[in-house]
């Protein structure tokens, strides 16, 4: 693609991307491609319910995405990159065992930071940054599949209900938890996905979060408690730390922390409502989040300024970029009528079901903070007074159609679910989004969070970032890392050292034994000096070395 014209090679990557979501959607469930490698047996392809689902999003968001990419001024490489990550993600999602998987899982990575890295800049040391956290997430997990093999004996899906139990599951857990953002383990998030070009951010928000949570699945298909817990957790404090930011990208990455929380959430309660309202809210999420990078980088594109604190009245100058931003709003925030209120509620109403309490009401109050997060973006980019008379061009076509185009699915999935039902796992037997409680709560949600965002708009705006555990985290890798590779390194300067030393004394001792044995034999025998004589200590070795010679000959006449 590189090496193609941009239009032609952004065309092709539109249809090879839109292509996947169809073939996913069309393809009859069952195992292709088993194949045996080095003995182990593996699947390459595998559709099910699972991966279909995941298939289709994932095909149908990456042609949006080359789409929007092209109008955006990307360039070639980068878009060669995003469609590298796009495909090993494709790949992690269809594997049939886990050795298939983690290596598409590590290639994800690769391919990814790469698609950081292209931008240069800040970028590079963020997507350094990232790519150690990744490499020890992963090598966690492999960690994980390796002890699941030697407890299974096989590393197929087939073989067994999720990853094996014990350390197995501790290990898989957290090396997925790296990629999903678990509470301690998700500030590559923020620190990664605000620095590359604003069209690889809409491909950064989508595929390596959503791998892990179909990963999670795989590895607990009946759910784990502690994980469920962990889900709400992601979900509150990823909330508020985004009401504390005004980076736009910065904002929305910790909301990717706080709607993976959801999901997380589902998976770990692991009824079949959960299972099917945590992919429902995967499927739906990388729409309006897709979407709401999109409008974030046509603003910064259009003012060149990143913060909210000096935007404002983009509303007027930006009109298709203000409803599109609307309605993703809307739809991550719950609204009735828009995606995420029936996935939301999916989740929330599992909670309920299974008398999980705690969870239920956390995933209430995180809803609220994510009304205020985006009344917040919302008024201060686009309703406010603007700070700046902003004279702009209206974004270019290409991102008009792909922002128009996934808002439209926003609205659509949200006023008929049904549609989306038929690709979920689990059951949506027990989903009912239209009740009049289940609408109550959403407006409820919806009011407390205007309330919230009147009453602590002026703190907030006097508020910086905040401090997030990095400011512990990463000094201390850095600084552990370095008395590592110090420490390292003065131990093989120390063993070079001896292993020198000691050559240089054998190859003395083999130019000149009588002067090596001489000091030792002055020391052991006490005789002066001036009578030991070389011809005697040559006499002395030789005997020494024949009996040696003879004892080690009778030895292996003996064994023989």
């Amino acid at each position: 693609m590189p090496f193609l014209s941009r239009r032609l090679g952004h065309a092709l990557g539109v249809i090879a991307t839109g292509g996947v979501s169809l073939w996913s959607l069309l393809v009859p469930a069952g195992v292709y491609l088993p194949v045996s490698f080095l003995g182990f047996d593996a699947v390459l392809l595998n559709v099910d319910t699972l991966s279909r689902l995941m298939g289709v999003i994932f095909g149908l968001i990456g042609a949006a995405a080359v789409l929007y990419s092209y109008s955006s001024e990307a360039t070639n490489r980068q878009t060669a990159f995003a469609l590298g990550y796009v495909g090993t993600s494709v790949g992690a999602v269809f594997a049939g065992d886990w050795l298939t998987m983690i290596f598409f899982w590590e290639l994800m990575a690769v391919t990814s930071t790469l698609l950081v890295w292209d931008y240069g800049g800040e970028a590079v040391r963020a997507g350094f940054r990232y790519a150690v956290y990744h490499g020890l997430g992963g090598s966690l997990l492999m960690a994980a599949i390796v002890w699941h093999y030697v407890e299974v004996g096989s590393f197929l899906f087939s073989a067994s209900a999720g990853m094996s139990a014990g350390i197995p599951a501790v290990l898989a857990a957290v090396g997925i938890g790296v990629n999903v953002g678990f509470v301690g383990l998700h500030t590559w998030l923020p620190d990664t996905y605000p620095r590359p070009h604003v069209a690889a951010s809409v491909f950064l928000s989508v595929y390596t979060t959503k791998t892990g949570v179909y990963g999670l699945a795989r590895a607990f298909p009946d759910g784990n408690l502690a994980i469920a817990y962990m889900g709400a957790a992601m979900a509150l404090v990823g909330v508020m730390y985004a009401l504390l930011q005004n980076d736009m990208r910065r904002l929305l990455s910790y909301h990717i922390q706080s709607q993976v929380g959801y999901m997380v959430a589902g998976v770990g309660v692991g009824t079949a409502l959960a299972t099917a309202g945590a992919f429902a809210h995967v499927f739906n999420h990388i729409l309006y989040k897709a979407l709401l990078f999109m409008t974030a980088g046509v603003v910064i594109a259009r003012t060149d300024e990143q913060s909210l604190k000096y935007l404002g009245g983009l509303g007027r100058a930006l009109p298709v970029t203000a409803l599109a931003f609307t309605v993703a709003a809307l739809s991550i925030s719950g609204f009735p009528g828009f995606n995420g209120f029936v996935s939301k509620g999916m989740i929330t109403a599992a909670a309920h079901k299974e008398h999980l309490d705690g969870i239920f009401y956390i995933l209430l109050a995180a809803g609220v903070g994510t009304f205020m997060s985006f009344i917040k973006f919302g008024y201060y980019a686009f309703l406010r007074s603007g700070t700046g008379n902003w004279t702009l061009r209206k974004s270019a076509t290409g991102q008009r159609v792909a922002m128009l185009g996934v808002a439209a699915l926003c609205v659509i999935l949200g006023l008929y679910p049904d549609a989306l039902f038929l690709l979920l796992p689990g059951s949506t037997a027990d989903a009912h989004p239209f009740t009049l409680s289940h609408l109550g709560e959403g407006f409820l949600l919806a009011a407390l969070g205007v309330v919230g965002f009147a009453l602590l708009k002026k703190p907030l705006s006097k508020i910086g970032n905040g401090v997030d555990v990095d400011v512990v985290i990463e000094p201390a890798t850095f600084y552990g890392m370095r008395g590592l590779v110090r420490g390292t390194t003065g131990l093989f300067a120390a063993v070079d050292r001896a292993v020198v030393a000691a050559t240089n004394a054998a190859l003395a001792a083999a130019s000149d034994p009588y002067g090596t044995i001489r000091g030792p034999a002055v020391a052991v025998i006490g005789r002066d000096s001036e009578s030991l004589h070389e011809g005697s200590l040559r006499a002395t070795i030789a005997t020494s070395v024949l009996l040696v010679a003879a004892v080690l000959t009778a030895t292996l006449v003996g064994l023989l």
